[in-house]
């Protein structure tokens, strides 16, 4: 090289923990643009795991309309294809990293989607999942068979609880978070003793809650560390009375809580939150409020 010339520094030769450093700054949409396209080691930096500890999808929501039969959704074709070359490109670069995976409560995923999502990412630890419109049973006790190593999930409630929670029973020995955007009754909470007896944390949070569906969680998931039923509508039939909602909770119920290590509660009439779940009569409509109010939960592990 003569004197006065300098020396080229092209972006491939770029060291690649520093690229890495750089991809760690761009988002879901950039990351899967084309990037990895560029040259060899732009797809190797593109596919560093510590990019892709966590696949996030709340960003992402499904043109839809409502519908009055099952599924109850219709979802746009054009929408479709795009998650799925989404979740195409996502996890070809993720090479089976993801241990955790985030979706949209507005984002219906198919059967197929899900499936190739499973395959693509056993080794997955938290699930958020508040939507299953289009997931039939099959579907669901695929992935979970999968799932060996799930730990957490955040599902919607469900007319039929019992296959979910004996899928995770029987495939996932590590699981001990659950969060259920929905009602819980009697049979919700009777289902996550029979199955789920050594659940650690769970939350129920801005949702109707039976006074009995509360007493059966407290007394019959006794390795209970951390129950959250901030917000919630609680209701109780008492013999030969109509069905009324409480306003506090009674001695018998907070005996029962003492043992807890955490038992989060909130049931002010000043609470903005408790105040939407009446107003929604403990069906919260999250599309009404703040964008990211649905990920918000005051157990840390849980919150998005």
């Amino acid at each position: 090289m003569e004197e006065g010339d300098s020396a080229v520094r092209r972006w491939e030769d770029l060291d690649n923990d520093i690229l890495v450093k750089i991809l760690q700054s761009f988002d879901l949409f950039e990351l899967t643009s084309g990037l990895a396209q560029v040259c060899s080691s732009w797809r190797l930096a593109c596919s560093d795991q510590l990019l892709w500890k966590t696949l996030d999808l709340s960003v992402i929501k499904s043109n839809f309309i409502k519908i009055p039969l099952e599924p109850y959704v219709y979802v746009d074709c054009q929408s479709d294809k795009t998650l799925t070359r989404l979740l195409r490109i996502a996890l070809n670069l993720s090479r089976g990293n993801i241990l955790t995976l985030i979706f949209h409560y507005n984002l219906y995923v198919s059967d197929d989607q899900l499936t190739y999502t499973a395959e693509r990412c056993p080794r997955l630890k938290r699930l958020v999942m508040p939507a299953w419109n289009r997931i039939k049973k099959t579907g669901i006790c695929r992935a979970i068979r999968i799932w060996e190593d799930l730990e957490s999930l955040t599902m919607p409630s469900i007319a039929n609880p019992p296959y979910v929670m004996e899928e995770i029973a029987r495939n996932c020995k590590n699981f001990a978070e659950l969060k259920i955007m929905g009602p819980c009754d009697i049979l919700f909470a009777s289902t996550l003793v029979a199955f789920l007896p050594n659940l650690k944390v769970l939350s129920v949070r801005c949702t109707v809650l039976s006074k009995g569906a509360l007493v059966i969680i407290l007394e019959g998931l006794k390795k209970l560390e951390v129950l959250n039923i901030s917000h919630c509508l609680i209701t109780e039939v008492p013999p030969s009375s109509p069905k009324r909602v409480l306003t506090k909770l009674d001695e018998s119920i907070l005996e029962k809580a003492s043992r807890l290590r955490k038992f989060l509660t909130c049931m002010s009439d000043s609470c903005i939150m408790c105040q939407r779940t009446r107003n929604d009569e403990g069906l919260m409509r999250w599309y009404k409020y703040e964008e990211d109010l649905w990920k918000v939960d005051e157990v840390r592990s849980l919150a998005i």
